[in-house]
């Protein structure tokens, strides 16, 4: 993964040396850094594409696909916003099947009914009375719009399973923004930019940062 390597460095002082602080140091990166993009990219349409990630697809396979580079996985998360991995990334099929299979105690559980929802009703125009996807109590009812049949009762719900919530909530993951290709270059001159410091106290160079360990002691 490239990003570690577009993060900028700390020399932190070996406290495990022999050398009584005489100039031995760890060179490390300095995770703390983080990126993100622009505030005022964000709503910028016109910067990113749609993209529907796929049955088994991984950051570095869409980066690959999209700018030919599988290192720039980094940026399909960033951009995306996915901070993390297991949470906020689709699961193969195969996976959410066993997921719903221990969360819900055997198949019997996964297809019980977790909630009921409306369907969509519309009038004899063809207009929409009732959106469907509302959550709604299994009772729930309206007038028929029909007007062969005034004065009726509908009740137009559907049960959704367990297994239907956690798919459909699993699907909701694979909507993913990404930026243009047209723009990685102008986003990784940002990101090491960010990742450059200024000059101060602690500085050795733009890419690194020379700081005291306060666990070092003396015998």
């Amino acid at each position: 993964m490239t990003y570690f390597r577009e993060l900028p460095n700390l020399e932190y002082e070996n406290f495990l040396s022999d050398s009584n602080g005489s100039g031995d140091y760890i060179l490390m990166k300095n995770i703390f850094v983080r990126g993100k993009l622009r505030d005022d990219l964000q709503n910028v349409f016109t910067l990113f594409n749609k993209y529907i990630i796929e049955e088994n697809e991984r950051p570095d396979q869409i980066a690959l696909k999209l700018y030919g580079d599988p290192g720039l996985d980094w940026v399909i998360r960033m951009v995306g916003e996915v901070t993390n991995m297991p949470n906020d990334w689709p699961i193969s099929s195969q996976q959410l099947y066993e997921f719903c299979v221990e969360k819900y105690d055997g198949e019997n559980g996964m297809y019980e009914t977790k909630y009921y929802q409306t369907t969509e009703v519309k009038d004899s125009q063809g207009r929409i009375l009732l959106a469907g996807g509302l959550t709604v109590d299994k009772n729930f009812t309206i007038p028929d719009p029909d007007p062969d049949h005034q004065g009726n009762i509908i009740n137009p719900t559907e049960p959704v399973t367990n297994y239907a919530y956690e798919t459909n909530l699993n699907d909701s993951k694979r909507e993913l923004y990404v930026l243009k290709k047209g723009y990685i270059g102008q986003f990784l001159n940002d990101m090491r930019d960010i990742n450059t410091y200024g000059f101060n106290s602690e500085f050795v160079n733009p890419k690194t940062l020379r700081v005291a360990n306060t666990r070092v002691t003396n015998p």
